[in-house]
């Protein structure tokens, strides 16, 4: 099959990508450029450099002539998984690419070395087909992903007959897997489950319980925002009280519903249910109507398979205690790539982040992360974050245009939504969670804390009814702790003007000191 084939290739530039120094691309960007496979070129792309010097920076790999492997396809595939980490849509379509034959020689290789038992496993388990070779009777077990590149499962199932532990953190339905980087490994250092609890701690449980309502009201309001929308009060009510009980049921196709029914209230003019035909994000040409999409979802006819696969994955995720705000980025990302229903899906994939946190013991039990009122402060990285998965598939997606202007894609793509990169996806969700940790419940707290003590004081000074400290509070915060002018003539004319600059200096005192 290989002949003389050369995989390296010296490069200066690959993919309008500029390396940080002229080398030779080797490992998985030099087999998916050889080979042809449909494959988006990976975050970190791997060079050997001439100068005898090894670092990382800006999604490059520099490595040394030492490093340099054989121009082989098995040694190539040794190189990368040895320092780029395992890659199953990689090997998915280098499997689907060569012949059966083709893998046999490359797994007997080297027969009892590690990586041709993991190429050997990672080939029966994703093509669920066996190589006619017989099972291995002695020999050290290996773990299967490298966990010093890959976050893994910390429960390994034991391969007798590959002699592999399958630490996959997913299931061959779905298994998005996620690479360990400086600022993931920064962010699980904190360990910001434990730090929420601390920060809470000294707050009263009735100022804990009204800090709770708010947020959910504040994350549901943000999460029809994000999507353009404007909720009546009591829409955006329902869903806060949905977000609430996040993480109560088992994800499956009938919670799903359940809660796109719930989303989209009147549903006159949808379909209800997973969609049964294209779907694509993106915007409409004015003058042909043709669809111009930004991201293809997945095909309709996958949905059933790809959807039972993301439940089973994250009953998974649970079981194995694997880390919730990785498991919340894979599930829940994965959710909006795959795109499911005809409306919906951004707040369901919202709704997933709280679902895993709540299941999985991360959020203080009753407090809700408000992950939408996050995200919608950090749009432009949020945008970023759904494009560095979508944009790079578009080429790899073949589809044409139906009568109703929507997209009908022509081409197996299924693989494409479970076994992504969620990397990038992680890193955004653990900065939102970690603003909404440090500084907006207990800012939220603190100003309920606030409130009280200043009611009290206004009720003991001036006996003033409740709806009337709302107003005021809500005037002085809207004019940094000033009462406007209107007001001083209107709703609070009886008070003198000494009685307002008191109101004001206690104000400040509390809310601005």
């Amino acid at each position: 099959m290989e002949g003389n084939k050369c995989y390296s290739q010296a490069i200066t530039v690959f993919h309008g990508r500029i390396p940080p120094e002229p080398g030779i691309l080797v490992g998985y960007g030099a087999l998916i450029e050889k080979l042809e496979l449909p494959v988006p070129v990976p975050l970190q792309l791997a060079i050997i450099s001439e100068k005898h010097r090894q670092y990382s920076v800006d999604g490059w790999l520099v490595l040394t002539p030492r490093h340099q492997p054989e121009e082989s396809l098995y040694d190539q595939l040794v190189f990368a998984l040895k320092y780029e980490g395992c890659n199953l849509l990689f090997f998915k379509k280098l499997f689907e690419k060569l012949d059966p034959a083709d893998i046999q020689n490359v797994v007997q290789k080297e027969p009892f070395g590690q990586y041709s038992r993991k190429i050997w496993f990672l080939y029966e388990w994703l093509m669920q087909e066996l190589i006619p070779i017989p099972d291995l009777k002695e020999g050290n077990y290996e773990v299967l992903l490298d966990e010093k590149l890959q976050f893994a499962s910390s429960v390994n199932v034991n391969s007798r007959r590959h002699r592999i532990r399958n630490n996959l953190p997913g299931t061959v339905g779905f298994c998005p897997l996620i690479h360990k980087t400086d600022s993931l490994n920064s962010y699980i250092a904190k360990n910001l489950a434990e730090k929420a609890q601390v920060d809470i701690a000294g707050f009263h449980k009735d100022i804990l319980i009204r800090t709770s309502a708010f947020l959910m009201l504040k994350d549901s309001r943000a999460s029809f925002t994000i999507e353009g929308e404007n909720p009546s009060q009591n829409r955006a009510i329902q869903w806060g009280k949905c977000i609430g009980e996040a993480g109560k049921r088992s994800l499956s196709k009938e919670e799903f519903l359940r809660l796109q029914q719930i989303i989209i209230g009147n549903s006159r003019f949808l379909t209800m249910g997973y969609r049964k035909e294209g779907g694509f994000v993106g915007e409409f040409d004015r003058i042909s109507g043709e669809p111009i999409p930004e991201h293809i979802s997945a095909r309709w006819q996958d949905l059933d398979v790809l959807m039972t696969g993301l439940a089973d994955t994250a009953k998974m995720m649970e079981s194995i205690r694997y880390n919730p705000v990785l498991a919340a980025a894979s599930i829940a990302f994965g959710f909006v790539f795959i795109h499911p229903l005809v409306d919906g899906n951004g707040r369901l994939h919202r709704y997933l982040i709280h679902h895993l946190l709540t299941a999985m013991r991360f959020a203080p039990q009753g407090m809700v992360f408000p992950v939408s009122a996050a995200i919608l402060e950090r749009m432009d990285d949020y945008r970023k974050v759904l494009e560095s998965y979508s944009y790079p598939l578009l080429p790899l997606i073949k589809w044409k245009t139906t009568a109703g202007n929507n997209v009908e894609v022509l081409n197996e793509t299924i693989d494409y939504y479970r076994y992504f990169d969620a990397t990038e996806q992680t890193e955004f969700l653990f900065g939102c969670i970690e603003e909404t940790i440090t500084s907006v419940i207990p800012q939220e707290a603190q100003y309920l804390q606030n409130y009280d003590e200043m009611k009290i004081w206004l009720d003991n000074r001036f006996q003033m009814p409740d709806h009337l400290v709302a107003l005021l509070l809500r005037f002085l915060d809207q004019n940094q702790g000033v009462l406007s002018k209107r007001a001083r003539t209107k709703e609070f004319a009886i008070l003198t003007d000494e009685e307002v600059n008191d109101i004001e200096a206690k104000y400040k005192i509390l809310f601005t000191e």
